[in-house]
């Protein structure tokens, strides 16, 4: 309130919906019509068996360990989307 006893206060709302969908369609935009996300997480999948082949027994351990826990997903769960 003002020292007058009028009210001065005003209500500020933002849409968030709106601004997440804007948000979206500029990182889409971003990434260029090239991209092709089923290509991408294939990509990630071999990426992801790469990083973990060829372990030595006690990597090996240690990943089964990781696995066990749910820390990592076991390689070759069918991730994959397509």
């Amino acid at each position: 309130m003002s020292g007058n006893g009028e009210d001065t206060s005003f209500a500020f709302t933002f849409d968030l919906a709106a601004d997440e969908m804007r948000r979206r369609a500029e990182v889409i935009k971003a990434l260029g019509p090239e991209w092709d996300p089923v290509t991408q997480l294939h990509e990630e999948n071999a990426a992801y068996e790469l990083l973990y082949s060829g372990l030595d027994a006690e990597q090996q351990a240690f990943y089964d360990d990781l696995v066990n826990a749910g820390v990592l997903p076991r390689r070759g769960a069918g991730t994959d989307a397509a």
